[in-house]
């Protein structure tokens, strides 16, 4: 008699899981971040207290990042496992169910099944980053954008963008005692653009560091300021020196705007593993 590979695992003590990824969004001004905390509302606690309760996961949620608190996601991903093979309708209602758990300011879009080894943080290929700055008090967008009076050169902020085009080691970006391999960002876009009282910077590289968007933002208004020189920010990139960078700016004008993932990650149905192999699953 044959005996299914599912049904040795179970005999054998083992468990079957099945990885599932959460497309979501959250307005960041009410949470410490994602990452849940002890002494903070945090996003990743309301999509695990979400998940327990109308699914059943007790396994927890893995993010795609950390994001500090008052950061905002207009697209974030989380994976977590799950016993159950879900069926693509099951999946449709289990988002439908979480967005009628959660505070308005967390939405999820969808949660679908990837292959076992996809991971939420580790599989992600690139990631991109918007930081507002408004020119005018302006009451709908206070608590999503960073005040800045004054004239900017934004020319001069354009060239310096530039030239962190490439990889790169960003330490003077970074925040100290980080624990990190190494400072090295390949950065695929770096710019600013500018509509009505609106003054926008996008930037896509393969990895961030803590605190790096906003610390070079601080560093880049400075130069609009022209109180940084063209020569001076090489410099600064160089001395690998977060004293030499310019100030970094509040957290509520940064929003994570997307994130790529490999095509083969992605597949039509939940791909089963084993309790013995999710350690390796990274």
């Amino acid at each position: 008699m044959k005996i299914s590979i599912k049904k040795l695992l179970l005999l054998s003590g083992g468990m079957m899981a099945y990885r599932y990824f959460i497309k979501l969004a959250y307005k960041g001004t009410a949470y410490g971040g994602w990452q849940k905390q002890p002494n903070a509302e945090t996003v990743q606690q309301w999509i695990e207290n979400g998940l327990n309760a109308i699914a059943g996961v007790g396994s927890g949620a893995t993010g795609c990042g950390r994001t500090d608190a008052g950061v905002h996601a207009r697209v974030f991903y989380a994976h977590f496992d799950s016993e159950k093979a879900f069926l693509k309708e099951e999946l449709a209602m289990l988002a439908q169910r979480l967005n009628r758990f959660l505070p308005q300011d967390i939405s999820v879009f969808a949660v679908f099944p990837v292959i076992p080894g996809a991971h939420a943080r580790f599989s992600a290929i690139w990631r991109e980053y918007e930081y507002l700055i408004i020119r005018q008090k302006d009451p709908f967008t206070f608590n999503s954008a960073y005040l800045v009076h004054g004239d900017l050169n934004l020319a001069l902020m354009n060239t310096c963008s530039g030239l962190m085009l490439g990889k790169h080691d960003f330490q003077c970006f970074s925040k100290v005692n980080t624990q990190v391999n190494n400072y090295f960002c390949d950065v695929k876009a770096a710019f600013w653009s500018e509509e009505d009282h609106f003054l926008k910077f996008t930037i896509r590289a393969d990895r961030f560091l803590r605190n790096m968007v906003r610390a070079i933002v601080g560093t880049l208004l400075d130069v609009g300021r022209e109180k940084i020189s063209v020569e001076e920010f090489l410099t600064i990139i160089e001395s690998r020196d977060r004293c030499e960078a310019g100030y970094s700016v509040p957290a509520k004008g940064l929003t994570l705007t997307g994130i790529g993932y490999p095509e083969a990650i992605f597949t039509d149905k939940p791909e089963f593993f084993s309790q013995e192999s999710c350690e390796n699953v990274k």
